[in-house]
């Protein structure tokens, strides 16, 4: 969990229940006055068990002070809970679900502190992302592998494999998020969980945080969903909707992820995951409404880095196949539409428009039909123009495949032409990966 900034003051601090608490530990708030307590001063600096024996008679939780002492076990860590179920505005009534504006994310790292420029071309950064890709999706089937037979995350090689990754995003993300497009159709968690951690990475570089929070982002997208590695084989290839029972099992991969990594150490012996992404893991099904899990956080409850990865998970999953949803997956423009629709109430509004700028109307990736006929693949996106993408001619009128592909640049062509619909990937028998690889 990411320290919380209280409001008046410049503390850091991390709501914890009293089990938490160690000698060492700096505890700056109490969950009532500390006029209502036996302590003479505001804070109190844990010496002895017999602080925390008395805390424990008086509290149920309490705020420490990471930067003034130890950090608590992330096992105890207390996230503020929001209403279980949220309440319909009454009619003539508008409710937001946007606490705050866009400059305020209530972030651990301010937006728009980075502005970040493409340094390399798309072809260009393609020779090196290949490499990357296969190192890092490697590195992933490994430690899936690692875990379904009961061993420890390698945090090490995935942290190495993201650092690698972010640099790649940071000089040009096309070439990621073409790669990842070419595995959309695939099945496996691990590249399900590498798209996550790209679309991420992107997310944030376009917000302009700070290399190290692409990193973070990053990270987190790839280990969102690494509690499912402990949930029955049955379960998660069942084929249908869930019942109410296997929906409640199947939210409990929260819980277990943070468990997995609470117990993850570097090869110096330190907590290997930053609080941020942990954070960031528990609150990626929390939605702005109150209609989330496991907390049923509304609004600022839920930190900036677990709006991002909601929105990005809930993305993933409306264009990926899934067992247990009846429906063919969207298309990405059916799935950017679907998140614009749900602003300002299951997501933060203004994230959504980021979001939307940052991938555009139809993503890198992503293959489209003109009003020509004509088939092509998205190669950039056009952040003024968000409907004339650079695309790459694969198909002619008549649906057969062009002698050769021609880029066009939807935005300095003749304004006739234009793009009539988004298609799902491998549409027309098209083969992705014949292009640039």
């Amino acid at each position: 969990m990411k320290p919380e900034k209280s409001e008046n003051s410049e503390k850091f601090e991390i709501k914890t229940s009293i089990e938490g608490l160690r000698t060492g530990m700096f505890v700056s708030r109490l969950d009532r006055p500390w006029i209502n307590s036996p302590f003479l001063l505001e804070g109190l600096k844990i010496e002895s068990d017999d602080d925390i024996e008395q805390l424990r008679k008086l509290c149920s939780y309490v705020y420490v002070d990471v930067e003034k002492g130890a950090s608590p076990d992330r096992r105890y860590w207390v996230l503020n809970p929001g209403p279980k179920k949220y309440s319909q505005p009454k009619a003539g009534q508008h409710q937001t679900a946007s606490a705050a504006s866009y400059a305020e994310f209530n972030n651990p790292t301010r937006p728009g502190e980075v502005t970040y420029q493409n340094t390399t071309s798309f072809k260009s950064e393609m020779v090196s992302a290949k490499d990357i890709y296969k190192d890092i999706n490697d590195d992933l089937k490994q430690i899936f592998s690692d875990l379904d037979q009961g061993k420890d995350l390698d945090v090490d090689a995935l942290k190495k494999g993201v650092s690698v990754m972010t640099e790649s995003i940071s000089r040009n993300p096309a070439a990621m998020m073409w790669l990842i497009s070419l595995k959309k159709l695939d099945d496996y968690s691990y590249l399900r969980s590498l798209g996550t951690s790209v679309w991420c990475a992107t997310f944030g570089r376009h917000l302009g945080l700070e290399m190290s929070s692409l990193k973070a982002l990053a990270l987190g997208g790839l280990l969102l969903d690494i509690g499912k590695t402990r949930l029955p084989e049955e379960l998660l290839h069942k084929i249908g909707p869930l019942d109410p029972q296997d929906r409640k099992q199947m939210e409990k991969h929260v819980d277990i992820g943070l468990e997995i990594l609470a117990d993850c150490q570097d090869e110096s012996g330190k907590e290997a995951i930053p609080l941020e992404v942990m954070q960031m893991i528990a609150t990626h099904h929390e939605r702005a409404d109150g209609s989330g899990y496991p907390q049923g956080l509304v609004n600022k409850m839920i930190p900036l880095f677990g709006r991002i990865a909601s929105i990005v998970d809930s993305y993933d999953a409306m264009t990926s196949k899934s067992p247990y949803v009846s429906r063919e997956p969207m298309t990405p423009h059916e799935a950017v539409t679907e998140l614009y629709e749900l602003r300002d109430r299951k997501y933060q509004a203004e994230l959504i428009e980021q979001f939307i700028q940052a991938v555009g109307l139809y993503p890198t990736g992503s293959l489209v039909e003109l009003n020509t006929g004509e088939v092509g693949a998205v190669v950039a996106v056009n952040r003024l123009k968000r409907l004339q993408p650079s695309i790459v001619l694969l198909l002619d009128k008549d649906k057969q495949p062009l002698s050769e592909f021609r880029a066009i640049d939807l935005s300095q062509v003749d304004r006739s032409i234009s793009i009539s619909r988004g298609l799902m990937t491998g549409a027309y028998g098209i083969n992705m990966n014949e292009l640039f690889l």
